[in-house]
């Protein structure tokens, strides 16, 4: 006997539900236009190479975050574990002959100590806030709260609350360099980086955990997955993602104070939710992740150029977070 196979009629078009879904795509483009318009400066070769910088951090940022929020979780401490690693950065690559060195006996280093020290301090970091999650069951909320305060605390005792700079050539040159003149190097490390992301989510066991998790995380016990070891494996990336960011944040802006990475982890928290990582777990993927911080990175820039201050800037910023948390939630409801 033949099985029949049932034919689902295509779903028609419903030009509601196509704006709700891609709203904040839709309000970022015509602000791009407008923009673009308006000021003679926006679609200039100069202003690409920044905004691909600029989302470079983020992008190595929000795929840490990602992570955790794949599996129903959060990280409220990213922002402050990459400004911890980026002061730590900062007093390692100073000038040598500089009469003002944080650390005035320190010899010249070669690169590679600040970035293993970056990547170090990012990691114990993450392990401590896996371990809360997997071993204690606090929630990665109260957790990661936890966490953000005490780092902070931790940039504030080390950096001595003072503004650090004035660094070597080779590491401004490698944050501020462009390949041909237009690529920014730090772009090339994000590309490599998401390349490899994209590899350990569709193509590892470490990604078929987590979208496990994510999914139903009793059902993945039930099966065999280790929760609580592939939580803090999770949570480990992300501070790995989290000390190469702070790494790369020095290099890019040349200085480093108490204010680095402050808000970060919102702004990853949004352009993960806008690439369409969902906040009721399962779901995410790496090229969504960095089309949600483009998006968002040029949401900033546009209103930077239409003149809109800092202060309202932020009041914006919150809203998109808002709204895209809101229409995450209500996209879940609508399969459910």
């Amino acid at each position: 006997m033949f099985k029949v196979q049932k034919q689902t009629a295509a779903k028609p078009f419903n030009l509601g539900d196509f704006l709700t879904k891609n709203s904040m795509y839709i309000v970022v483009a015509v602000m791009i236009l407008y923009t673009g318009m308006t000021q003679d400066n926006f679609f200039t070769v100069g202003n690409a190479a920044n905004i691909m910088a600029n989302t470079s951090v983020r992008f190595i940022i929000a795929l840490g975050v990602s992570g955790c929020l794949i599996i129903r979780g959060t990280d409220l401490s990213a922002g402050r574990i990459v400004g911890l690693t980026a002061i730590i950065t900062a007093t390692l690559v100073q000038q040598p002959d500089f009469a003002g060195k944080f650390f005035p006996n320190l010899p010249d280093l070669p690169l590679v100590v600040p970035l293993l020290a970056a990547l170090l301090v990012g990691a114990l970091l993450g392990l401590i806030n896996g371990a809360i999650v997997s071993f204690l069951n606090v929630p990665p909320f109260l957790a990661t709260l936890g966490t953000q305060i005490m780092t902070y605390g931790f940039v504030l005792i080390y950096s001595q609350s003072k503004p650090i700079g004035t660094f070597k050539d080779e590491f401004v040159a490698f944050g501020q360099g462009k390949l041909f003149g237009f690529l920014p190097y730090i772009t090339i490390v994000a590309a490599i980086i998401g390349l490899a992301m994209w590899v350990l989510y569709n193509k590892t066991r470490y990604g078929k955990y987590m979208y496990a998790i994510g999914g139903n995380e009793h059902a993945a016990e039930v099966s065999g997955v280790n929760v609580g070891f592939s939580k803090i494996k999770i949570f480990l990336l992300a501070g790995l993602l989290y000390g190469l960011a702070g790494f790369l944040l020095s290099a890019k802006t040349g200085s480093a104070g108490a204010g680095a990475g402050m808000g970060y982890e919102l702004d990853a928290i949004a352009s993960a939710t806008i690439g369409g990582v969902s906040t009721a777990g399962g779901q995410g993927t790496v090229p969504g992740i960095l089309l949600g911080v483009f998006v968002f990175e040029l949401l900033k820039v546009c209103l930077t150029y239409l003149g809109v201050t800092p202060d309202m800037t932020n009041v914006i910023q919150g809203v998109v977070i808002v709204v895209a948390v809101a229409l995450d939630i209500r996209k879940t409801m609508v399969k459910k």
